[in-house]
């Protein structure tokens, strides 16, 4: 296990991966602290405004996303400087994808239930980075031998062949499924061959005069969110903090 985790994880062309991975969700999450203390109205932090313009974290974000991604390509993957650069470069992509739904929606969201997008672009961004550090690589090209890999051609027709599966699943509805399949091609089997969701392009497609298709596929999104709704919203209260209608329903209660 120890050689599996050094050969895969902690190989020096990795190190600066592993270190922006985590300056990322250790930001993210020490972000996310400070503004519930901010909107409780405890402690010493408070927000930042110039000029009468409220400055969102997403601001400084990006600046140092820029920074350290420059920063980064520059000084290559060895060395102090790749390990500097990967925490700027992790610092600044917390701070952006905590106000990922900001810059979606162009509102200020944050404490809505459109909001919780930000929550899910951080978890989907730190599994996506995870799958890398283990070994994974897009389009199931790390499965492949080194002779295959020295053939062009079966490259070039593997990596095409799932990249159709991914952009199949994706027209079904399943965006989430759809980009983990990139890394792991046997999910985009088990998308297609599952019913698209409602409203889908595949489902406006293929199930436009197929009443029982239709019927099945909403059917089974229902149950499907409804599964899963309480462990999603339960995640989303706990990494994110619980939205302005949420309190307001507590205390009502209360």
């Amino acid at each position: 296990m120890g050689q599996w985790v050094q050969r895969n994880i902690v190989e020096p062309g990795k190190v600066p991966l592993l270190i922006a991975l985590t300056a990322m969700v250790l930001t993210f999450l020490i972000t996310r602290v400070i503004t519930r203390l901010i909107r409780a109205g405890k402690g010493p932090f408070g927000n930042i405004s110039s000029g009468g313009v409220h400055i969102h974290h997403v601001v400084p974000g990006v600046v140092l996303t820029v920074a350290g991604g420059f920063g980064a390509v520059a000084s290559g993957r060895h060395g102090f400087g790749a390990g500097a650069f990967a925490v700027v470069f992790g610092i600044g992509t917390g701070l952006v994808l905590d106000e990922f739904a900001l810059i979606l929606h162009l509102d200020d969201v944050y404490w809505t239930e459109a909001g919780r997008k930000s929550v899910e672009a951080v978890v989907l961004t730190a599994a996506l980075v995870g799958l890398l550090l283990v070994g994974f690589s897009p389009f199931g090209v790390n499965d492949m031998s080194q002779d295959e890999l020295q053939d062009r051609g079966g490259v070039i027709s593997t990596v095409v062949l799932n990249f159709a599966f991914s952009l199949a699943v994706l027209s079904k509805g399943k965006a989430k499924m759809a980009v983990f399949s990139v890394f792991i091609p046997f999910l985009g089997l088990v998308g297609l061959v599952r019913v698209a969701r409602p409203g889908s392009p595949w489902a406006r497609r293929f199930y436009r005069r197929r009443p029982r298709a239709r019927a099945k596929a909403v059917l089974r999104a229902y149950r499907h969110d409804r599964r899963w709704a309480g462990p999603r919203r339960m995640v989303g209260d706990w990494l994110g903090g619980k939205t302005t209608a949420e309190l307001a329903q507590s205390e009502e209660r209360n």
